[in-house]
């Protein structure tokens, strides 16, 4: 599918009950796919836990918003913002990957955020992205348990 016909057809909701195993298994083939390879076990252990749909159901309870993009009934693609002021998740499915998927669940999040500044803690392979999002780089790569990351933030213009 074309990048406009998929942007097009994309619905961004609020993830549900009914969702979670679905966007688990969307975070891991996504994950594997791009992430794993440059982690140790330990951090593919790690995301796994993150990304298991009890964790999911556990964090929906919790001061975050989940968003998912649905194209014709399935599961496309997730982002997760934390206490309005941090992306904590955001997958798409391989091959709906750059063709605007991402950038639409962003923007749909970014509506959610309660500060000027809406951090990440981006995974190396998806710096790219979140440069092409508008992310900047803000610090040293780091660890923790086993998740390599580069911190990076947005300043969101304040449209008052």
């Amino acid at each position: 599918m074309e990048r406009s016909a998929l942007e097009a057809s994309v619905k961004i909701r609020g993830m549900e009950e009914k969702d979670l195993e679905a966007v688990s298994t969307l975070c891991m083939v996504s994950f594997s796919n791009s992430v794993a390879g440059t982690l140790s076990g330990e951090g593919v252990s790690t995301f796994s836990k993150i990304a298991s749909s009890d964790a999911f159901r556990t964090r929906m309870k919790e001061d975050n918003v989940i968003l998912v993009a649905e194209c014709n009934g399935r599961i496309e693609g997730v982002i997760e913002l934390k206490e309005g002021r941090h992306v904590a998740m955001l997958f798409v499915a391989p091959e709906h990957q750059k063709k605007g998927v991402g950038k639409k669940l962003l923007a749909s999040a970014l509506r959610y955020a309660r500060v000027d500044t809406v951090t990440v803690s981006a995974s190396l392979p998806s710096v790219p992205a979140y440069k092409k999002y508008g992310f900047a780089c803000t610090g040293d790569i780091a660890e923790s348990a086993g998740l390599v990351y580069q911190p990076m933030e947005i300043e969101l213009r304040n449209e008052n």
